[in-house]
């Protein structure tokens, strides 16, 4: 297995819009906390199918994670991050697992319905401004495990717990990317024994992951001169075409 035979069929072209989009959604990423798992599925289902996604922007989500924490270490709040992965490590490898077991028409629709639920999830969590303490951190990492193990796009329930647990800008955005580089190494962990760590799945995450690198750094220097509820309400809008296309697409091979 060669990585570079994982871009098999794949034209420069193709290639080019996939590392645009890494590249934008790393800097939305850095810019709101969430967006990565949510875009770039929108590239990648129509070129790979939707089975190899999840794998593909966990593996990736190391880089863009890393970046991040660096960028933003100084901002983490260590002590909750812990309570979350103490939490989480479990349904998370139960969630990635069960993910290993759906069709590519059964991902296509898990992930698609998890990008559309996570626009109104999202505006519903801020406008209620619920708050929780360590106990209600914890038991909400327990059911965000579920979905993170086996989803794309539910980064925004991780964001709403923690600003929900009293954190605040780059302290949410530090704070997520330190849980996501733990959780994201569970998953990895549970597709690599499930054998969904293919030679295409490492070629895409680390294209992927190895351009979005600089977007962490980029939106660190334009985070407190762009407003975030553009990039935002533009981003809701791409995250719930791109879910209704998934489903579409997953119900017409079930129909076929």
């Amino acid at each position: 297995m060669t990585i570079v035979s994982g871009f098999a069929d794949i034209s420069i072209f193709q290639l080019l819009l996939v590392a645009m989009m890494a590249l934008f959604a790393s800097i939305i990423g850095g810019l709101a906390g969430y967006g990565t798992g949510a875009l770039m599925p929108l590239v990648l289902v129509p070129l790979v199918g939707a089975e190899p996604v999840v794998p593909i922007i966990a593996i990736s989500a190391l880089f863009t994670n890393s970046s991040r924490a660096v960028a933003y270490l100084r901002y983490a709040d260590r002590r909750r991050a812990l309570i979350v992965l103490a939490c989480a490590a479990l349904t998370t490898a139960l969630g990635a697992y069960g993910y290993t077991r759906l069709t590519n028409a059964g991902a296509a629709i898990v992930i698609g319905t998890m990008l559309i639920l996570s626009v109104p999830l999202r505006r519903m969590l801020r406008r209620r401004a619920v708050r929780i303490g360590d106990a209600g951190l914890a038991a909400g990492s327990v059911g965000y495990g579920v979905l993170v193990g086996g989803t794309s796009g539910s980064g925004v329930i991780l964001l709403s717990l923690l600003m929900a647990a009293g954190l605040e800008g780059a302290a949410v955005i530090a704070t997520d990317a330190m849980i996501s580089l733990g959780t994201g190494l569970i998953k990895i962990s549970v597709f690599g024994l499930a054998g969904a760590v293919t030679a295409q799945v490492l070629a895409f995450a680390l294209l992927i992951g190895g351009i979005a690198i600089p977007g962490a750094f980029l939106a660190k220097a334009f985070v407190e001169r762009m407003p975030v509820h553009i990039h935002a309400a533009i981003l809701d809008v791409a995250v719930i075409t791109g879910g209704l296309v998934m489903i579409s697409a997953a119900a017409r091979q079930l129909i076929a």
